[in-house]
């Protein structure tokens, strides 16, 4: 996977960076995100908690957490606990205000942390979830090594990410408003211009469909799967621990 970060011309790392970009995005990013993904990414997170709560999970870790999207969502699944950690302050105390207004306090712990590497013990949770997140990792393999190392036996990965449209003529339509359009609007909402830049480069670097599930297997997990969503725009992958 190539390395993509934000600004090319930054000395910092890419966690840094990362971090700092969603820092000064954060007030205007759910407004952004619905506005981008004209509310799509609501439903592709649905299927997610769908596919948890067959499973029963009691505690839940939902790694790259941001304004607690997927967080509030997977209370639906029936789990005791869910903790959502991130690297951004700025996107945790968004969350934390959307978690306090639905009266979730009890359910829901958010704490900054980096997933790569990550407070707690070995076999600590049922269920780890990422949504939009594992491409952020500065190092893929070390970030997905953690997360199987704080699931239980059995436990299970459900990763949501971008992947990349192949077929005629929706990866041209996908890729003129990715590049071009989706910038602009950021750039103009956000008053961010790296940050709407940075996302469409980092999904094209990214290892999406087999490329990722072979990451998966690399890492430990078993009994790996991926699903494309709408058209390819993204793709939900699940994973076992032994």
């Amino acid at each position: 996977m190539a390395k993509v970060v934000p600004d090319a011309k930054s000395q910092d790392s890419k966690k840094k960076q990362v971090s700092d970009m969603f820092d000064d995005i954060s007030p205007k990013y759910d407004l952004l995100n619905r506005v981008l993904s004209m509310g799509i990414d609501i439903s592709w997170r649905k299927k997610v908690v769908k596919l948890l709560k067959k499973q029963n999970p009691q505690s839940i870790l939902d790694v790259a957490t941001g304004t607690a999207d997927l967080a509030i969502a997977l209370t639906k699944t029936g789990a005791n606990l869910i903790t959502g950690v991130d690297i951004s302050a700025g996107m945790l105390e968004v969350g934390r205000k959307k978690v306090q207004a639905l009266s979730l306090d009890q359910k829901i712990l958010l704490q900054k942390a980096d997933a790569e590497n990550l407070p707690f013990q070995d076999k600590t949770f049922d269920a780890v979830t990422v949504a939009f997140g594992v491409r952020n990792f500065e190092n893929l393999e070390k970030g997905l090594s953690e997360l199987h190392r704080v699931l239980k036996p059995h436990g299970t990965l459900v990763v949501l990410e971008f992947s990349q449209p192949t077929k005629f003529p929706f990866s041209q339509i996908y890729q003129f408003y990715f590049k071009n359009v989706l910038p602009l609007i950021g750039k103009m909402v956000s008053k961010n211009a790296s940050a709407y830049t940075y996302l469409p480069a980092s999904v094209s670097a990214f290892p999406f469909g087999k490329d990722f599930e072979t990451i998966l297997l690399q890492t430990g997990f078993i009994e790996t799967q991926w699903k494309e969503l709408t058209f390819g725009i993204a793709t939900i992958y699940e994973g076992r621990k032994k």
